[in-house]
């Protein structure tokens, strides 16, 4: 008999939630200027903005920071974090940094530039913004089938090998300073790589001598789904599987406030020493010394509580379970989103869900606002907003994909929370013929979702 896969842990603290009513969340999304980035939290009652930094952290992480070493420099904290990196990348050089973006920020200061191009599998917000602030190009090279949102396969996250080696032939090696695959593909539906083809991507690299770094965020999802579908993993240990994947390249950015299970932190890490001495110079100069990094000593005991414990099969296999039971819940009601569900997160499918707004008006925005209206569910726009551009007739260039994420924090919501989640999507569904387009009020010139303004059309 298949027993129901139960919460791996238990709740010794409990933080109370908001009730609003949907008059009042109109209220408060007008004052956002329709932008759910803009709500306050006491304003959501379910907060599927992100699963970065939004982790309930364990009892034993909260321990090790009450003992953590808050010395300025050659703190034991440090030392304690650099072996947990080290014990699982297997990378000579560890250097903290505040978040994810502050690594991408020193790796693309060095290595970016006019005229460099940087492939990946797809690059996320961030990353995409820190390669063009350099100057350089972000290109996306995914194999067309994942680029369809109802297709179903094991690893939709895998990067392109053949247009891989095609930009590197047309455009020169000396243009591409780096190839990076972020495991799992945030952007591609939080879809997992296979170990395959990381190995076909770093045979091509060391073909053409250019380095290959991982963005590292979900090492730990895309480990487990690689155990539990790449062949000859399946009894392999995920700690095994993402040494494996780490030492296939020459270097990794992560933000540890995903797979690191923290609130805060991240750290960039490579073997190439020259690099590691520059990128300590840009660290001093902009984050703090090479042993803290810009965070508390404390943040980074429990970072390395953090890496150990995501490993954890019994967790990640509810993790992704429930990931999965979203995505079941929501198909009965026919509502679309990529397929098959993430790793993280269900990214709805805007194009077919408001099938009536047009890129340019942002659909999926639309989306994610009715969607908080109806039940105060927090959720993000991944589409034109996030990624669409102007060309030079000021005409709207719509990114791949129109999506809305529902990210889930680890280890925060239960089963009801997302029962009631589905609930309220597949009530936003039957109502989508209502569902407005709307333009832009305000926008910076980069990651403009975050700070946008707008209002609807009508």
């Amino acid at each position: 008999m298949t027993r129901t896969l139960i919460e791996p842990f238990k709740i010794k603290t409990v933080e109370p939630l908001h009730f609003t009513t949907k008059a009042e969340r109109t209220s408060h999304l007008d004052a956002a200027f329709l932008n759910p980035f803009l709500l306050r939290s006491e304003h959501v009652l379910i907060d599927l903005l992100t699963d970065s930094g939004t982790t309930a952290m364990s009892s034993k992480q909260w321990g090790v920071i009450m003992d953590a070493d808050e010395a300025y420099a050659g703190s034991k904290s440090f030392f304690r974090f650099e072996n947990q990196v080290r014990l699982l990348t297997g990378f000579t050089h560890i250097i903290p940094t505040h978040q994810g973006r502050a690594a991408e920020k020193i790796l693309f200061s060095l290595v970016g530039g006019e005229g460099k191009i940087v492939p990946n599998n797809t690059h996320f917000d961030t990353t995409r913004a820190n390669v063009e602030y350099s100057g350089a190009k972000a290109v996306d090279l995914l194999y067309d089938e994942s680029k369809r949102t109802d297709h179903s396969a094991p690893f939709k996250g895998n990067l392109n090998v053949e247009a891989l080696e095609e930009l590197i032939k047309t455009e020169g090696v000396a243009a591409i300073p780096i190839v990076m695959i972020t495991v799992t593909n945030n952007s591609g539906g939080g879809q997992p790589v296979s170990m395959a083809n990381i190995k076909a991507v770093r045979e091509i690299c060391t073909k053409y001598g250019i380095p290959l770094f991982i963005d590292a965020c979900r090492f730990a999802e895309n480990s487990m789904f690689i155990k539990m579908r790449e062949q000859g993993y399946e009894n392999r240990t995920v700690l095994s599987i993402a040494q494996e994947m780490f030492l296939l390249a020459d270097g990794c950015t992560m933000s540890a406030k995903k797979d690191g299970m923290v609130n805060t932190g991240g750290f960039i890490a490579m073997n190439n020493s020259d690099l590691a001495e520059r990128a300590r110079t840009i660290l001093i100069v902009t984050e703090g010394f090479p042993t803290y990094g810009g965070l508390a000593r404390r943040d980074l005991e429990a970072i390395a509580v953090g890496l150990e414990e995501v490993v954890n099969e019994d967790y990640l296999k509810y993790r992704l379970r429930t990931v999965e039971y979203f995505g079941e819940q929501l198909r009965t009601f026919g509502v679309p989103f990529i397929e098959p569900p993430g790793g993280h997160a269900i990214y709805l499918d805007a194009k077919k869900f408001a099938t009536h707004i047009p890129p340019e008006q942002f659909p999926g925005q639309s989306i994610a606002c009715a969607i908080y209206i109806e039940g105060g569910v927090r959720s993000v726009e991944i589409g034109s907003l996030m990624f669409g551009k102007s060309d030079e007739h000021g005409r709207h260039v719509a990114p791949e994909h129109e999506l809305v994420r529902l990210a889930i924090p680890r280890r925060v919501y239960t089963q009801s929370h997302i029962d009631y989640c589905i609930e309220v999507i597949a009530d936003v569904y039957e109502k989508r013929s209502q569902l407005q387009g709307m333009k832009l009020t305000y926008q910076a010139p980069y990651l403009r979702h975050f700070t946008a303004k707008l209002e609807y059309l009508s």
